[in-house]
């Protein structure tokens, strides 16, 4: 596991995180939250670029102040951009495993193997300063990933991917955690997180405010209503019925008057209800499904009440 036990880092009078107990266990694990929320915080102390304030980190048995050790067992991929001046693709690599001790056979190797797990085999001999932002990325990627490290740390890893990239990355990601690795991961797309993640952690203000997966957290918040578009033949009637419910908040019709939105407290209630009027009124269902059952609801929702 890596375990976060009361770890708390101060950049003077700054917060960066505080009171953090977190343990991570295998799998994708995605920290969600704005920018200055303490998302690379966090990253950079599991890393030991970072000493906290106060607690402790212990990451596979080893703490950050065992860098040597650490780096067999731990691949970092930071969100910034810095190569050497004229350096390639493959040079980037090589030279990095070499630096830290790999004979050059099995860096070549190594380095040969990290390329093809990032679609850069073709483009590998020529300077990184050609690179799109998207190769740049996966370029460091394939440095973070080369010595096989059982710890991947990746902050912002999908920024500046085109969508078919995405989707490799995202495919790399899945199949590195099926073979039994930690990944820990940022992101802004928050769509794309949901999809990929076996755990979110919500931050906001260096505070964890909700942990676990995406419907998990949202079972914690019984208060936050559910919204469910239903496209119907008689939406109107539906609406009618619906206001008979104590656990609806709010139904209005979609601008089209084909559809109804409903916000409740409670999904399943609603869902055995609308079965029940739908074989009572023989009405015409399109579809039905919640149109904010996702991180994003989920973090403006908890953004909202940790502010008010």
């Amino acid at each position: 596991m890596i375990v976060f036990e009361n770890v708390s880092k101060f950049y003077g009078e700054i917060l960066g995180v505080n009171r953090i107990n977190l343990s991570i266990s295998r799998g994708i694990t995605s920290l969600v939250g704005p920018n200055g929320s303490g998302k690379t915080t966090l990253m950079n102390l599991m890393c030991g670029l970072l000493r906290p304030t106060q607690g402790s980190i212990n990451v596979l048995g080893l703490t950050p102040d065992q860098p040597e050790k650490l780096f067999h067992k731990l691949g970092y991929c930071s969100q910034f951009d810095s190569f050497p001046k004229g350096i390639t693709g493959r040079d980037f690599i090589q030279s990095f495993l070499e630096i830290s001790g790999y004979v050059r056979k099995e860096a070549i190797n190594l380095t040969n193997r990290a390329l093809e797990r990032v679609n850069l085999v073709e483009a590998a001999k020529r300077k990184v300063e050609s690179y799109s932002k998207g190769m740049r990325q996966r370029i460091r990627l394939a440095q973070a990933i080369a010595h096989n490290p059982e710890v991947i740390i990746l902050d912002e890893p999908l920024n500046g991917l085109d969508p078919m990239a995405r989707a490799e990355v995202i495919a790399l990601f899945r199949q590195l955690s099926a073979e039994g690795m930690y990944l820990i991961l940022s992101s802004h797309i928050l769509h794309e997180v949901d999809m990929m993640s076996d755990r979110v952690v919500l931050i906001n203000n260096g505070y964890i405010v909700a942990d676990g997966d995406t419907r998990g957290v949202r079972s914690e918040m019984q208060e936050h209503p559910l919204q469910i578009l239903i496209r119907c033949d008689r939406p109107s009637l539906l609406a009618a019925k619906v206001f008979e419910q104590e656990d609806i908040v709010e139904a209005r019709l979609h601008k089209d008057r084909r559809g109804l939105f409903v916000k409740t407290v409670n999904p399943d209630n609603f869902y055995l209800f609308f079965n029940k009027v739908v074989l009572e009124e023989n009405l015409q269902v399109e579809s039905i499904h919640p149109v904010d059952d996702d991180l994003d609801a989920i973090y403006q929702y908890l953004i909202g009440s940790e502010g008010s």
